[in-house]
């Protein structure tokens, strides 16, 4: 029997399929013999119909040599000779110009909120509102309801979308009148199901610039100092030139020239009056770093908690699910939790964006009740934004622990200073660490990689450094920026790393599919491991780590664990049409991951390792084949069995390129 070829996951002979073989089946909805019969004309059809650009086409090897490339390449028939060695490279990064669906491309009548919550009279728009008003007009245009059954309906007794719900026949009685079960909504009245909300009062004060920094703006003022007497400070002041832009406000290389602010990145969007890190000279009133007060002092302004006093994180030993962008969303940490997750942390969220109180980035603080160790993770570049967002989330929600993101390697974030670019500016690095750990009464931990460069790794230094401005934990990453996931985890400089962060705890994170990857990864002497991709691509994998076996987990279980994931999504983001698309988006997301997983019962041998390449196979049942399938039509597909058809001119694109194949 032939070995797999190299970086070719080993699946048994006798399900391998050629690509013309797999797709010819998959065309004939699981018949034998591989010939799409009339049936699927129409599918076909709608499949050329709907065709999204390099998205039809099937993936290269995961690495592509050049040598192994011809003339042509693998690029569009209209490239130009210059841009062919771009088409070489490996498909990484983030496809920045994928289509954008808006509410307005799925629903062009759409119903005034004020009437689908029984307030008409009350419109949020008055005379300028371009909402329907008339409920007759807008079911006569509404598309044809997704289902019988309501998930909102049957599970809080009443649905808040109402007549737009596109499950609306479970809950609408005669009139369009919104049915609600009271013995059943008595039992949900009062429960918070997901906290950390933003409240209308808090994001106007933000927006309004009233929120009090007083603990950030008293750690800025203190950072200001040193640019006057040489320089000479603690250990959370300047002590270099390059500490001193934080204070000197015409530093040019921070790109503010005259600027009498201190350096913000203006690309950021952060808060131009950052005020409290003007020199006293420059400031007045209550922003001078002024000591004297007037009337009675507490003990809270002249007594701080000391780093033994505050609330310890002891997640030792524990399974930690990553922040994962887009989708470690609050319906996929739900079904991570249910598998065994014992620690989930919320997307990473941008502090300049919470800070101007946008909707947006403040619905990735959101926390369900079921996540009982959970936290946030920010990013940013500069002390002034990083230390007020802390104490502003200190202040407005609930959570076990705040990390600082010092790993991401996308462009966006680091040229702006922020991500992986923090380990090259030390300075800065502490100035955020000491800053955010001064407001917090939460423990406060950092995630790293092993460096920015390839081949130089810098963790080992960092750490040591770490521990002492007072982060809780850090969490490696076994890779570097340049690297990304080209190469396996570095669990080797991981282990040598744990042992110079003793007596801090530092998590491993990389490469960790099953749980032979989980104990060899705890044998290194880490304190506990953080999982990303692994969890994306089976989420089970909890299971298999805390139960030490591995999970033959048939196709009718993986679509039920999809059609869990959608009713959360329509729990979490509406039963109503704009919801039901947010959910597909975020399902499809999701799918262009789990068509990665190989079930067990396929396998050579186990088990099955991240890095290698699923190969064309013939799954046990049609589902299980579809699911196998790397192509977005199919994804759509899997989509629409569970959230019925999609809108016209509908596209995807998913947001990263190794996800995308051309």
């Amino acid at each position: 029997m032939a070995a797999a070829a190299a970086g070719v996951a080993p699946v048994r002979a006798r399900f391998l399929a050629s690509k013309e073989q797999f797709h010819a089946y998959l065309r004939a909805g699981g018949q034998p013999g591989g010939q799409a019969g009339s049936g699927s004309e129409e599918e076909e059809v709608k499949e050329k119909k709907e065709e999204v650009g390099s998205c039809q086409s099937e993936p290269p090897a995961k690495r592509v040599r050049l040598e192994d490339l011809g003339q042509d390449g693998e690029g569009q028939n209209d490239a130009g000779a210059e841009q062919e060695p771009a088409e070489r490279k490996r498909a990484r990064g983030q496809n920045k110009n994928r289509p954008c669906m808006k509410p307005n491309h799925y629903e062009q009548s759409r119903l005034c909120p004020s009437v689908s919550q029984g307030r008409a009279e009350k419109c949020y728009f008055g005379p300028r509102c371009r909402f329907l008003h008339d409920i007759s007009e807008y079911m006569a245009a509404k598309p044809a309801d997704l289902g019988p059954s309501c998930v909102l309906f049957e599970t809080f007794g009443k649905c808040i979308y109402g007549v737009t719900c596109r499950f609306a026949q479970a809950h609408l009685g005669d009139g369009y009148q919104n049915i609600v079960n009271t013995d059943l909504a008595k039992q949900w009245e009062g429960k918070s199901l997901v906290r950390n909300n933003l409240s209308k009062d808090l994001q106007h004060q933000l927006r309004k610039r009233k929120f009090s920094f007083k603990k950030a703006d008293e750690y800025l003022c203190a950072l200001a100092k040193p640019h006057n007497d040489g320089g000479k400070g603690g250990k959370a002041t300047g002590r270099s030139k390059e500490e001193q832009e934080v204070s000197n406000c015409t530093t040019p290389q921070e790109g503010l020239g005259d600027s009498p602010e201190c350096p913000v990145l203006p690309e950021q969007g952060e808060d131009p009056k950052t005020d409290a890190l003007q020199s006293p000279g420059l400031t007045g009133g209550e922003e001078a770093s002024s000591i004297k007060t007037v009337g009675p002092v507490t003990d809270e302004d002249i007594i701080k908690l000391r780093s033994c006093e505050k609330k310890k994180l002891q997640i030792q030993g524990k399974l930690y699910l990553a922040p994962l962008t887009t989708c470690g969303n609050l319906p996929f940490r739900r079904i991570c939790k249910r598998f065994g997750a014992d620690v989930t942390c919320g997307e990473m969220a941008v502090c300049t964006n919470l800070l101007q109180g946008q909707s947006s980035e403040w619905a990735l603080l959101k926390r369900h009740h079921t996540e009982d160790i959970f936290g946030v993770q920010l990013e940013g570049a500069f002390p002034d934004t990083m230390t007020k967002c802390a104490e502003l989330l200190n202040q407005t929600i609930e959570v076990d622990f705040v990390d600082i993101n010092v790993g991401c390697p996308i462009d966006l974030v680091y040229k702006k200073g922020g991500g992986c670019a923090l380990m090259t500016r030390s300075n800065k690095f502490e100035q955020i660490v000491r800053g955010m750990n001064s407001v917090l009464d939460v423990p406060l931990t950092v995630k790293i990689r092993t460096g920015v460069q390839e081949k130089i790794n810098v963790a080992h230094k960092i750490i040591p450094k770490i521990r002492e401005w007072g982060a809780s934990m850090v969490t490696l990453h076994g890779r570097s920026r340049e690297q990304r996931y080209t190469r396996g985890a570095d669990w080797d400089y991981i282990a040598e790393c744990a042992k110079i962060a003793s007596p801090m705890p530092l998590f491993g994170n990389g490469d960790i599919l099953s749980y032979e990857d989980a104990n060899r990864a705890m044998q290194m002497g880490v304190s506990g491991i953080m999982i990303a991709r692994g969890a994306l691509i089976k989420p089970w994998l909890f299971t298999e780590i805390k139960e030490q076996r591995h999970w033959d987990i048939s196709s009718s279980e993986r679509f039920d664990i999809l059609k869990d994931f959608t009713n959360y999504g329509l729990e979490h983001w509406g039963s109503d049409t704009q919801g039901v698309e947010k959910t597909r988006k975020f399902l499809l997301e999701w799918l262009s991951f789990l068509c990665r997983y190989i079930p067990v019962g396929l396998l050579e041998h186990l088990p099955q390792k991240i890095n290698e390449r699923p190969p064309y196979y013939m799954g046990r049942d049609y589902l299980e084949t579809l699911m196998a399938s790397q192509n977005v039509d199919d994804w759509i597909k899997i989509s629409e069995l569970l959230l019925g058809p999609v809108p016209t001119s509908f596209t995807f694109l998913p947001k990263h390129k190794a996800n995308s194949y051309r």
